[in-house]
């Protein structure tokens, strides 16, 4: 198989909300994500005020590029948590730098999405927008080790100072 470069552009920008990508404390989270007026029009978000979530696919834009490891490594650095290749985690050191979101939609207001829930940062480049659809979660049986569970104990639990 060929490599293939792949080129895309931003469709929206997120404005508002954190300023910082922290590891923790994204519950209550309120941003809007700002769709291009340049590139669609307001009939690009018809119906989509019917879901209640969105999934948001966007660029770590702000992860420091020279901090990738493609090897295992252990989430957060924990000496209590074991080592994993980089498939298994779902932080911001991507090889791509793609991040997936999944947000609660408020509110659909031209081409502004207010969500809530969404980890991603003011600026982010979002490239995709999708509705979420309960059919589209996972089947059969869920599994994982209990590392996650214990990591994000906190990862949507609202700011101190909130």
């Amino acid at each position: 198989m060929a490599d293939q470069s792949i080129t895309v552009q931003p469709i929206a920008h997120v404005l508002g909300g954190r300023v910082e990508p922290t590891d923790d404390y994204w519950g209550g989270t309120r941003a809007i994500i700002r769709i291009d007026g340049r590139r669609f029009g307001a009939d690009s978000t018809k119906g989509l005020e019917d879901f209640s979530h969105l999934e948001v696919v966007f660029h770590f834009h702000l992860t420091d590029q020279t901090d990738l490891d493609l090897g295992a490594r252990r989430a957060r650095d924990n000496p209590d948590w074991p080592e994993v290749g980089i498939f298994g985690h779902r932080n911001m050191r991507r090889t791509n730098w793609l991040g997936v979101s999944r947000c609660r939609l408020l509110k659909v207001d031209g081409l502004d999405l207010h969500v809530e829930d969404l980890d991603a940062v003011d600026g982010t480049p979002v490239l995709d927008i999708k509705p979420w659809f309960t059919e589209f979660g996972p089947r059969g049986p869920l599994s994982q080790p209990s590392w996650p569970t214990e990591m994000l104990t906190n990862y949507f639990a609202p700011a101190a100072n909130e």
